[in-house]
This record gives C-alpha cells, structure tokens and sequence, in this order.
C-alpha cells in the first residue's frame, strides 16, 4: 500500500466517523438546560416558584417541595408528582411563550377526597390521574383557558380537558385523548 493510499483510507475513516456523528442525535440534555415553574393555589392561597431541573437532573429538594406544596390540600396528604407532568407544565408555558405562573384549582388527591368528590359533583373519574400524581387542573396567567387547552392538545402528551365554565385545563401524563 502506497503513502497516497494509507492517506486516503486514513481520510475516508475521519470523515466516514464525522458524518455518521453528525446524524446521531444527542442523548445527553445540555448542562444549561433549567426548568423552573411557578405556582399559586387558589385554595391554600399560597405561591411557590422553584427551579426543578438543572443540570441536566432533576433537582429532587425541589421536587419534594413541589410535591408538598401539590398535596391534598383537603386531607394533607402527599404523593410523588410526576415530573413529566411538570416538564409538560413547563413546555406548554414556553410554548406560549409566557413566563407567568400557574393557578392550580387541583392537584394530587388522595383516594378519600376523589371518591368524596365522585359523589358529590359530575365528571370525576374513578381512576382519575389525580389520585396517581400524573394529573393537575390549572389557568395559566395572562393566557385564555382555551389558549392553554390548545396548546396543550398539540404537545400531545397525555389527556387535556376544558372545563369553560369553571375556566380551567387539566392536563395528565396518561394516554392521550381530550374532552
């Protein structure tokens, strides 16, 4: 094999590696990648802003938090939220190119207060999300309901339901479908 050979076999190899490095997608989120969410609860009338995600992590003292701050507010128990809700959450506000915080009407409820609410007012599943912390019912300031509901349907990731009359979208993590 001649030095022109060896160069050029040499050549191809880099750029052949080059190119096939080029098409891959990378798996690893950046390092400055950080997600933050902010949250009002019109029942407890407390706030709450905190960074979730930086780092490329979840940042799980400020996962607790949130999962405090999420609790059945009527019997004070808490449960794991889970954080794709949030990136969902967090999506749909960059998506609408808003940086204002999230009026939550419900979040987790614990078994007791789904099955209380099942008997005493319309459309409550028996299975609901809610009770899994996959689930949030929440306004977005500054953005029509309807705006959030659409915006959420397109990310496509779980269910989205409207409720015009009470003004507010719950969005979960489970299959996608809408009402």
């Amino acid at each position: 094999m001649t030095k022109h050979s060896k160069r050029l076999l040499v050549l191809t190899a880099v750029l052949s590696v080059a190119v096939m490095g080029s098409m891959i997608k990378p798996t690893k989120v950046r390092a400055a990648d950080t997600r933050q969410l902010s949250f009002y609860h019109t029942h407890t009338r407390r706030s709450i802003s905190v960074v979730y995600y930086q780092n490329g992590e979840y940042v799980e003292s400020a996962l607790d938090e949130i999962n405090r701050f999420l609790k059945d507010f009527r019997t004070g128990e808490i449960t794991e939220i889970n954080p794709e809700l949030l990136d969902l959450l967090h999506d749909v506000r960059n998506e609408l190119g808003s940086d204002q915080f999230y009026e939550v009407i419900s979040a987790y409820r614990s078994p007791k207060t789904n099955e209380m609410l099942r008997a005493t007012t319309s459309g409550v599943a028996k299975k609901s999300h809610h009770v899994k912390g996959n689930a949030i019912d929440v306004r977005l300031r500054g953005v029509r309901t309807k705006t959030l509901r659409e915006t959420a349907l397109r990310m496509e990731r779980g269910g989205v339901g409207y409720y015009p009359k009470s003004d507010f979208v719950h969005m979960d993590t489970g299959p996608i479908r809408q009402w």
